[in-house]
């Protein structure tokens, strides 16, 4: 018995041994055909074509109000981007230049950050910031901009002598200096272009090398500047911002700036996919599929309810256009806020001036940020747009303080609800301040007797002027701080500050 089994194991062991051997021949038969027979052919295929990542940016999550309106949401669009090839400067220039001609044809805009104009010469910026990037760039001080122009155009070896498409070649390499591209990562020409600008690109693909045309999210504001202070805005990350978060951001990735955008970032944020790229040596794309799909952020419900915002600012806005034509001054700021008295849910918050959320989606141009915040060349800058002065202008409460001041009044015991006060027109505080009631300034006379309840009614300065003064700074002060005020409420919102009580 033990013979036979143990010829059946020595079978076994020379069939297995032989297969071995058979699997062994093939395999080196088979890299002898891949290196020796046909390796050439690999080589020159190898060499001739490069497999890119490039990222599959996730949508952000809608900005909702309580009914579930959008009042900032993501659409899908096409963004131009451009990868580093084999390709000589000359090429190059030339290749952005049919770029920038296809965009205009269809009124498509592309990134220029370039500060200077041609025909005629000038700075798109202020001295100050012309001081500064001179000094960035290493150029004289005292260099026109003219001299600059030409300085740019001498450095990236522009042959063209058409000082319009000279200017177009150097905004977008003086882009690609500012933000870097390589074979692996691409530079952003353009975001959200159009279907024809799409078409003509696709077409001429072979006329392109390196340029890849991506699917992207882009970031919209339906109503335009409605809630513009609350919502805030997106923009590229920076620089610092990358260094901190680059284990979850990309060097072109869109983040939260400001309000909601950047308070509830983490949330609105989705995470990237990944597709792979296959390009030939010069550029020209082969192929393209998606190895990781993109994940969309979540959305975001606010208290906000969007008509009554828009109720809220366009009240606002009469307001002061009736101010500025009856009082003939111009009015430079103003805010106005609806909320549950019983729960604190803010339900509309308006800021006077305001500005549009989606200028700064796709990147904000410099003219359109120098009307934003160059209060040297702009009226508009110089009231301040971004500041939301619901929350972050600590000025005086004004006539609203009166409430408070009924309240203390009446708790500590000074007034009753049925006493009433003689208003005469002119206070008669000390020897050296008497104010007016302002229906003196306007008529020359005073309410007469009023108790608590008409002098809110008619928000009579004098009769709280004297509760003021019986009550005392003391319990002004108790009261005030014991309702809230001259503290910060703790809102979602960046830049709150505590208000002034006087």
């Amino acid at each position: 018995m033990n013979n036979v089994r143990d010829k059946k194991i020595k079978l076994r062991y020379n069939i297995a041994s032989a297969l071995i051997y058979i699997v062994g021949i093939i395999i080196l038969i088979q890299l002898f055909n891949l290196q020796i027979v046909h390796g050439k052919d690999y080589r020159e295929q190898s060499n001739k074509r490069l497999t890119r990542e490039s990222t599959l940016e996730a949508a952000r999550g809608n900005i909702l109000d309580q009914s579930g309106n959008k009042l900032a949401t993501t659409t899908l669009g096409y963004s131009l981007e451009l990868y580093k090839t084999k390709i000589d400067n000359n090429t190059l220039n030339n290749t952005l230049l049919k770029i920038t001609k296809i965009l205009e044809a269809n009124s498509d805009t592309y990134i220029d950050t370039f500060p200077i104009k041609v025909d005629p010469f000038e700075f798109k910026i202020g001295e100050e910031s012309q001081k500064e990037w001179k000094k960035q760039n290493n150029i004289d001080q005292n260099k026109t901009a003219e001299e600059c122009f030409y300085i740019f155009k001498q450095k990236y070896k522009i042959e063209n002598e058409n000082i319009l498409e000279t200017r177009k070649i150097i905004t977008l390499r003086y882009a690609i200096s500012q933000n870097g591209y390589s074979n692996t990562r691409a530079f952003e020409i353009a975001n959200n272009i159009s279907s024809n600008s799409l078409a003509q690109l696709n077409e001429q693909n072979a006329d392109f090398p390196g340029v890849n045309v991506n699917t992207k999210p882009i970031r919209t504001y339906p109503s335009k500047s409605l809630a513009s202070h609350i919502l805030g805005y997106v923009g590229k990350i920076s620089p610092k911002q990358y260094e901190e978060k680059k284990d979850t951001y990309d060097q072109n990735d869109i983040i939260g700036k400001t309000g909601i955008e950047y308070i509830m970032e983490q949330y609105l944020k989705g995470k990237n996919g990944i597709k792979q790229i296959d390009m030939a040596v010069d550029g020209t794309i082969t192929d393209e599929y998606v190895s990781e799909e993109a994940i969309a952020g979540s959305d975001v419900i606010l208290t906000i309810d969007a008509n009554l915002q828009q109720v809220t600012e366009n009240t606002l806005k009469s307001s002061i256009q009736s101010i500025e034509n009856s009082e003939k001054i111009q009015v430079t700021g103003a805010s106005a806020v609806v909320m549950k008295v019983k729960t604190g849910e803010v339900l509309a918050m308006a800021s006077y001036p305001d500005f549009e959320p989606g200028d700064f989606a796709g990147g904000i141009t410099i003219e359109k940020w120098n009307y934003y915040t160059d209060e040297q060349q702009s009226a508009y800058a110089r009231m301040h747009p971004f500041v939301n002065r619901a929350i972050s202008s600590p000025s005086s409460p004004g006539s609203t303080y009166k409430m408070v001041t009924a309240i203390t009044g009446l708790e500590s015991g000074v007034i009753t609800t049925k006493e009433k006060i003689n208003d005469v027109g002119i206070y008669k505080f000390s020897s050296d301040y008497n104010p007016k009631c302002w229906i003196y300034q306007s008529y020359g006379r005073g309410h007469g007797y009023l108790n608590v309840t008409d002098a809110i009614v008619h928000s009579c300065n004098y009769f709280f002027y004297e509760v003021g003064n019986r009550a005392g700074i003391k319990n002004l002060a108790k009261y005030t701080l014991g309702l809230g005020l001259g503290k910060k409420t703790g809102i979602e919102l960046l830049g709150e500050e505590a208000r002034i009580c006087s």
